[in-house]
């Protein structure tokens, strides 16, 4: 398993493409065929299919071929990982303007003056 920035940095550049994030909400709805995956996009399925391996290769869906029919499912631990560095980064941010906002209020002479 690649390294967690690595991994972020995969998952990131998967869910920057718009038609990858529209099967990854897909997905999220529960498991899909390629071809229903494929159904709403204005593409080609070899295009879908190079799109899911990228899905693949960032860790955020698994595909199991079953006969002829290759299967579609979202790794809830994928998007857990994207979602704890955002919330730590939020919470990071939420610290810093409290301080912020504790140290203005604490000296008004240092707030910014609006204008007339």
């Amino acid at each position: 398993m690649p390294e967690p920035g690595v991994s972020l940095d995969l998952m990131f550049h998967a869910l920057s493409d718009p038609s990858r994030r529209s099967m990854v909400e897909r997905l999220c709805r529960g498991p899909a065929s390629v071809s229903e995956l494929a159904q709403p996009l204005d593409m080609s399925l070899p295009a879908v299919v190079q799109h899911l391996q990228v899905l693949e290769t960032s860790g955020l869906v698994r595909t199991e071929k079953v006969g002829r029919v290759r299967t579609c499912r979202i790794e809830p631990q994928a998007l857990r990982a994207a979602e704890q560095w955002i919330t730590e980064r939020r919470s990071l941010w939420e610290r810093r303007l409290d301080r912020l906002g504790d140290f203005l209020e604490e000296n008004p002479e240092e707030a910014p003056r609006k204008k007339p």
